[in-house]
Protein backbone atom coordinates (compact mmCIF):
# COMPACT_ATOMS: atom_id res chain seq x y z
CA UNK A 1 0.00 0.00 0.00
CA UNK A 2 1.19 3.42 -0.78
CA UNK A 3 1.48 6.22 1.70
CA UNK A 4 -1.28 8.05 -0.04
CA UNK A 5 -3.70 5.18 0.41
CA UNK A 6 -2.73 4.79 4.07
CA UNK A 7 -3.39 8.45 4.68
CA UNK A 8 -6.75 8.23 2.91
CA UNK A 9 -7.69 5.15 5.00
CA UNK A 10 -6.76 6.94 8.20
CA UNK A 11 -8.79 9.96 7.16
CA UNK A 12 -11.76 7.73 6.37
CA UNK A 13 -11.45 6.03 9.75
CA UNK A 14 -11.16 9.39 11.51
CA UNK A 15 -14.14 10.79 9.67
CA UNK A 16 -16.20 7.69 10.53
CA UNK A 17 -15.26 8.08 14.18
CA UNK A 18 -16.18 11.75 14.12
CA UNK A 19 -19.47 10.96 12.45
CA UNK A 20 -20.38 8.41 15.13
CA UNK A 21 -19.38 10.80 17.87
CA UNK A 22 -21.50 13.48 16.30
CA UNK A 23 -24.42 11.05 16.04
CA UNK A 24 -24.25 9.95 19.68
CA UNK A 25 -25.39 13.17 21.24
CA UNK A 26 -28.39 13.10 18.97
CA UNK A 27 -29.08 9.50 19.98
CA UNK A 28 -28.24 10.22 23.64
CA UNK A 29 -31.80 10.95 24.60
CA UNK A 30 -33.23 7.69 23.30
CA UNK A 31 -30.46 5.73 25.07
CA UNK A 32 -31.30 7.45 28.34
CA UNK A 33 -34.98 6.77 27.79
CA UNK A 34 -34.16 3.13 27.06
CA UNK A 35 -32.14 2.91 30.26
CA UNK A 36 -34.98 4.48 32.23
CA UNK A 37 -37.48 2.06 30.70
CA UNK A 38 -35.18 -0.89 31.30
CA UNK A 39 -34.57 0.27 34.85
CA UNK A 40 -38.29 0.61 35.55
CA UNK A 41 -38.99 -2.82 34.05
CA UNK A 42 -36.24 -4.31 36.22
CA UNK A 43 -37.69 -2.58 39.28
CA UNK A 44 -41.14 -3.99 38.42
CA UNK A 45 -39.68 -7.46 37.96
CA UNK A 46 -37.87 -7.14 41.28
CA UNK A 47 -41.12 -6.15 43.00
CA UNK A 48 -42.89 -9.14 41.47
CA UNK A 49 -40.11 -11.46 42.64
CA UNK A 50 -40.29 -9.93 46.15
CA UNK A 51 -44.05 -10.53 46.26
CA UNK A 52 -43.55 -14.07 45.03
CA UNK A 53 -40.90 -14.66 47.70
CA UNK A 54 -43.12 -13.24 50.45
CA UNK A 55 -46.00 -15.49 49.36
CA UNK A 56 -43.75 -18.55 49.29
CA UNK A 57 -42.38 -17.66 52.71
CA UNK A 58 -45.89 -17.28 54.12
CA UNK A 59 -46.94 -20.54 52.50
CA UNK A 60 -43.92 -22.30 54.02
CA UNK A 61 -44.69 -20.87 57.48
CA UNK A 62 -48.29 -22.10 57.17
CA UNK A 63 -46.98 -25.52 56.12
CA UNK A 64 -44.73 -25.68 59.19
CA UNK A 65 -47.61 -24.74 61.51
CA UNK A 66 -49.95 -27.25 59.86
CA UNK A 67 -47.44 -30.12 60.09
CA UNK A 68 -46.68 -29.26 63.73
CA UNK A 69 -50.43 -29.38 64.50
CA UNK A 70 -50.79 -32.68 62.65
CA UNK A 71 -47.81 -34.13 64.51
CA UNK A 72 -49.38 -33.17 67.85
CA UNK A 73 -52.68 -34.73 66.80
CA UNK A 74 -50.91 -37.94 65.81
CA UNK A 75 -49.08 -38.06 69.14
CA UNK A 76 -52.32 -37.49 71.06
CA UNK A 77 -54.16 -40.25 69.20
CA UNK A 78 -51.24 -42.66 68.73
CA UNK A 79 -52.43 -44.93 71.52
CA UNK A 80 -56.06 -44.81 70.43
CA UNK A 81 -55.84 -47.93 68.24
CA UNK A 82 -54.12 -49.94 70.95
CA UNK A 83 -56.63 -48.79 73.57
CA UNK A 84 -59.51 -49.76 71.29
CA UNK A 85 -57.94 -53.21 70.82
CA UNK A 86 -57.50 -53.58 74.60
CA UNK A 87 -61.18 -52.92 75.36
CA UNK A 88 -62.35 -56.51 74.64
CA UNK A 89 -59.60 -57.85 76.91
CA UNK A 90 -60.64 -55.39 79.62
CA UNK A 91 -64.25 -56.55 79.23
CA UNK A 92 -63.10 -60.17 79.68
CA UNK A 93 -61.17 -59.23 82.84
CA UNK A 94 -64.25 -57.48 84.23
CA UNK A 95 -66.42 -60.55 83.53
CA UNK A 96 -63.83 -62.80 85.16
CA UNK A 97 -63.72 -60.57 88.24
CA UNK A 98 -67.51 -60.83 88.61
CA UNK A 99 -67.49 -64.61 88.21
CA UNK A 100 -64.64 -65.20 90.70
CA UNK A 101 -66.85 -64.28 93.66
CA UNK A 102 -69.69 -66.58 92.53
CA UNK A 103 -67.74 -69.45 91.01
CA UNK A 104 -66.97 -72.58 92.93
CA UNK A 105 -65.09 -74.32 90.14
CA UNK A 106 -61.47 -73.15 90.31
CA UNK A 107 -60.60 -74.96 87.07
CA UNK A 108 -63.12 -72.86 85.11
CA UNK A 109 -61.58 -69.66 86.51
CA UNK A 110 -58.09 -70.87 85.60
CA UNK A 111 -59.18 -71.66 82.04
CA UNK A 112 -60.85 -68.26 81.73
CA UNK A 113 -57.68 -66.48 82.87
CA UNK A 114 -55.58 -68.51 80.41
CA UNK A 115 -57.94 -67.51 77.59
CA UNK A 116 -57.75 -63.83 78.58
CA UNK A 117 -53.96 -64.03 78.80
CA UNK A 118 -53.69 -65.63 75.34
CA UNK A 119 -56.06 -63.06 73.87
CA UNK A 120 -53.95 -60.22 75.27
CA UNK A 121 -50.66 -61.79 74.11
CA UNK A 122 -52.03 -62.28 70.58
CA UNK A 123 -53.31 -58.72 70.41
CA UNK A 124 -49.99 -57.16 71.46
CA UNK A 125 -48.05 -59.53 69.17
CA UNK A 126 -50.12 -58.24 66.24
CA UNK A 127 -49.01 -54.72 67.19
CA UNK A 128 -45.33 -55.79 67.12
CA UNK A 129 -44.70 -56.44 70.82
CA UNK A 130 -42.56 -59.53 71.42
CA UNK A 131 -41.20 -60.94 74.70
CA UNK A 132 -37.44 -61.45 74.88
CA UNK A 133 -36.47 -65.08 75.47
CA UNK A 134 -33.30 -64.85 77.55
CA UNK A 135 -33.34 -67.73 80.05
CA UNK A 136 -30.28 -69.97 79.56
CA UNK A 137 -28.58 -67.49 77.22
CA UNK A 138 -25.30 -65.67 77.83
CA UNK A 139 -25.76 -62.44 79.79
CA UNK A 140 -25.84 -59.41 77.48
CA UNK A 141 -25.66 -56.00 79.16
CA UNK A 142 -27.08 -54.40 76.00
CA UNK A 143 -30.43 -56.20 76.33
CA UNK A 144 -30.56 -57.30 79.97
CA UNK A 145 -30.28 -55.86 83.46
CA UNK A 146 -28.61 -58.11 86.04
CA UNK A 147 -30.49 -57.89 89.32
CA UNK A 148 -28.20 -60.30 91.16
CA UNK A 149 -25.70 -63.11 90.70
CA UNK A 150 -26.00 -66.53 92.26
CA UNK A 151 -23.61 -69.47 92.39
CA UNK A 152 -24.21 -71.84 89.50
CA UNK A 153 -22.63 -74.84 87.87
CA UNK A 154 -19.89 -74.49 85.26
CA UNK A 155 -22.39 -74.81 82.43
CA UNK A 156 -24.44 -71.80 83.72
CA UNK A 157 -21.58 -69.38 84.56
CA UNK A 158 -22.22 -66.03 82.86
CA UNK A 159 -25.64 -67.21 81.70
CA UNK A 160 -29.15 -66.19 82.69
CA UNK A 161 -30.33 -68.52 85.44
CA UNK A 162 -33.70 -66.89 86.12
CA UNK A 163 -35.85 -64.09 84.70
CA UNK A 164 -37.29 -61.71 87.31
CA UNK A 165 -39.10 -59.49 84.79
CA UNK A 166 -39.48 -60.23 81.08
CA UNK A 167 -38.01 -57.84 78.57
CA UNK A 168 -39.97 -56.74 75.50
CA UNK A 169 -39.23 -55.44 72.03
CA UNK A 170 -41.61 -53.38 69.94
CA UNK A 171 -40.87 -53.79 66.23
CA UNK A 172 -37.35 -54.99 67.11
CA UNK A 173 -36.63 -52.01 69.40
CA UNK A 174 -36.15 -52.76 73.08
CA UNK A 175 -38.81 -51.02 75.15
CA UNK A 176 -38.08 -52.85 78.41
CA UNK A 177 -34.89 -54.60 79.37
CA UNK A 178 -35.14 -58.07 80.89
CA UNK A 179 -34.31 -58.16 84.62
CA UNK A 180 -32.39 -61.35 85.21
CA UNK A 181 -30.39 -63.41 87.68
CA UNK A 182 -26.96 -64.38 86.36
CA UNK A 183 -24.93 -67.44 87.34
CA UNK A 184 -21.41 -66.93 88.64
Amino acid sequence: MSKKQEIQDEETTLSDTENTEQERPAEGMPVEEELVEESSSLVNELEQQKEKFIRLLAEFENYKRRTARERLDIIKTAGQDIMADLLPVLDDVDRASEIIDKAQDVEAIRQGLVLISEKLKNMVAQKGLQPMEVKGQDFDAETMEAVTEIPAGDDMKGKVVDVIEKGYTLNEKIIRYAKVVVGK
